[in-house]
């Protein structure tokens, strides 16, 4: 894999990671929001900032992604989105203060060995 390859599927996973805690974020503002004034889920999110970022974020990323599968074959490409899931548990632990067990951080722990395994194991 060439250094522009990696760089653009590490970006599509980045961005789409980015946008995943984007969304997240600003739903629960807007679910908290029609909770409390009664108004509908569906207008606030529409209308929350963090969603609509979020929204174009995840189809940037959706862009990088098809960029990528260009490039990249799908069985080196798609285990990098376990990268993906590793940067969402440490953001919505430390940035959305949500809880995580033991065990979730060695599921992410096993699934970022499994990611290095496929890097690596391409290259020889």
């Amino acid at each position: 894999m060439t250094l522009p390859s990696l760089t653009l599927l590490l970006f599509a996973v980045f961005s789409s990671a980015a946008g995943q805690i984007m969304l997240k974020h600003g739903m629960k503002a807007a679910a908290t929001t029609a909770e409390r004034t009664g108004g509908s889920l569906a207008v606030r999110a529409a209308t929350t900032p963090w969603v609509v970022v979020g929204l174009a974020v995840f189809a940037v990323s959706a862009v990088a992604w098809m960029s990528t599968l260009a490039r990249v074959p799908l069985s080196i490409a798609y285990p990098f989105n376990a990268l993906g899931y590793l940067l969402i548990v440490l953001a919505g632990s430390t940035l959305l203060h949500e809880r995580t067990s033991v065990w979730t951080w060695a599921g992410s722990l096993l699934v970022v060995i499994g990611l290095v395994t496929v890097f690596y194991g391409q290259r020889n």
